[in-house]
């Protein structure tokens, strides 16, 4: 089963740090010759010897395993695919060397590409009715995070000195019991008060006025216990917030208040599940999602997010990838510490599992799905609904996360399954992939010339010509 290369990124970091060939691969317990071939993509890395280059080269697994540059080329091709923007030719070549040699130039190409789009779409007739210019904050924000592998350590440790203060509160207490200690906090500490009761299209509210906080009837326990966590962040956890919001610098308003608040969802997260205790239980339940929120009583879609942020040097767990799509493929959340080069201006592949996921409620759906360069990720998808008065349709999403298949030996999902014959193809997105004779091809490929002929209708909807 291939496996994705990373050899431009080896070589990249070990020539900043001023390493010969042979003193690097001393370091690693290998021949100076297989180096060599790795930093020519010509052999793969397995997962321990990813994790000695880690050690040895200072570095997270988000940044050895090439996960910037991989997204970094994804969105190019995205953007040199593009036939509107009149472009020759750009081969996967060119791509991968701006992405590995110039990412800050590659970052700049995908800046202006973003801009393009707003300003092709304004002059098309799709400004906002108050004629403002369409921003793309959201973007901005998840970019922030995502550069980051969703991982905070300054954040990390605002959670366990609070933890570590609330004194009866213990790691994966029950929901009753952590939302009783969370708002006994409150109470005490900043004469705070909850109340629970009916509110009209208001999950949480604070009154400044009379330090009350007021909690929809409506949301879950485990819910509620998420908002009580997020005020106390918004409470205590506003210097490390602003540090770091000072740090990312957005660039306006509207992604500054994006960020901050995926930062307090952080701080919130954090609380609910520390650190340590989680990724020990992750490590012991072998990442069974359901498992794990029922021990630390927090939602399915909570779990997941958590598991994506496991990233502590030195106690780094299973770099997972977290998605959260609705039913017409609208991305509302996205992380990646496992290296999965997700659609930036597309949709996803309807051969996805996230996709399928919607077919069956409540269930979890696994899936050993192959991108096109060969990178092979073990995913798991089921769906989530929020509660809504009687007669509302209820917005329904996917939460989806996943982990390169090296790793599916330590997730329980993988078990019973032939990981060899498993497999299916998908792409980034019906634009971006080439595969040939897909029956579920929404759109022809960017890159092809379509070669239709009126007296054959195969099984796929485009056919096209392969470069």
């Amino acid at each position: 089963m291939a496996r994705p290369l990373i050899g431009r990124t080896v070589r990249r970091l070990r020539l900043e740090r001023g390493l010969a060939q042979q003193a690097l691969a001393t370091s690693l317990g290998i021949s100076a010759s297989y180096l060599n071939l790795i930093e020519h993509d010509q052999r793969a890395v397995t997962a321990a010897l990813l994790i000695k280059l880690s050690d040895v080269l200072g570095v997270d697994l988000a940044a050895l395993s090439g996960t910037a540059e991989r997204q970094l080329e994804a969105g190019l091709r995205e953007v040199f695919a593009d036939r509107l923007l009149g472009n020759d030719a750009v081969d996967e070549e060119e791509i991968a060397s701006l992405a590995t040699q110039s990412p800050n130039a590659a970052r700049a190409v995908l800046a202006l590409y973003r801009a393009w789009r707003v300003a092709r779409e304004d002059a098309g007739g799709i400004a906002l009715p108050s004629g403002r210019r369409l921003l793309l904050p959201t973007e901005e924000a998840r970019d922030a995070f995502h550069e980051r592998a969703n991982h905070f350590p300054a954040l990390e440790e605002a959670a366990e000195r609070i933890g570590a203060e609330m004194g009866g509160a213990e790691p994966g207490a029950a929901p009753f019991d952590m939302a009783a200690a969370l708002a006994d906090r409150l109470r005490r500490r900043h004469f705070v008060h909850v109340r629970v009761g009916a509110a009209d299209g208001v999950l949480r509210r604070y009154d400044p006025d009379t330090h009350v906080l007021h909690l929809s009837e409506r949301l879950a326990p485990e819910s509620r216990a998420f908002q009580l966590a997020f005020q106390i962040a918004l409470i205590e956890g506003r210097e490390a917030i602003e540090a770091r919001l000072a740090e990312i610098a957005p660039s306006s308003a509207e992604a500054s208040s994006l960020v901050r608040v995926g930062l307090l969802n952080y701080l919130a997260a954090a609380l609910l599940m520390p650190y340590a205790p989680f990724h020990e239980a992750a490590a012991a339940l072998r990442h069974d999602i359901e498992a794990l929120a029922a021990r630390f009583g927090v939602s399915f879609e909570q779990a997941c997010q958590r598991l994506s942020s496991l990233q502590r040097s030195g106690a780094r767990g299973v770099p997972f990838f977290f998605l959260r799509v609705d039913a017409a493929g609208n991305v509302s959340k996205r992380f990646s510490a496992a290296g999965f080069p997700f659609a930036r201006f597309g949709g996803t592949c309807p051969r996805w599992v996230v996709h399928a996921a919607f077919g069956t409620p409540g269930a979890i759906r696994v899936q050993v799905a192959a991108l096109p360069d060969g990178a092979t990720f073990l995913c798991v998808a089921r769906t989530v609904q929020a509660r809504v008065p009687w007669g509302e349709p209820a917005p329904v999403h996917v939460v989806a996360m996943g982990c390169d298949i090296a790793h599916a030996p330590s997730v329980v999902y993988a078990d019973g399954i032939d990981l060899g014959q498993a497999v299916v193809g998908i792409g980034l997105s019906c634009r971006l992939c080439d595969r040939v004779g897909c029956r579920s091809r929404a759109f022809p490929p960017l890159e092809h010339r379509l070669a239709l002929d009126p007296w054959t209708k195969g099984d796929s909807p485009y056919r096209f010509e392969a470069k």
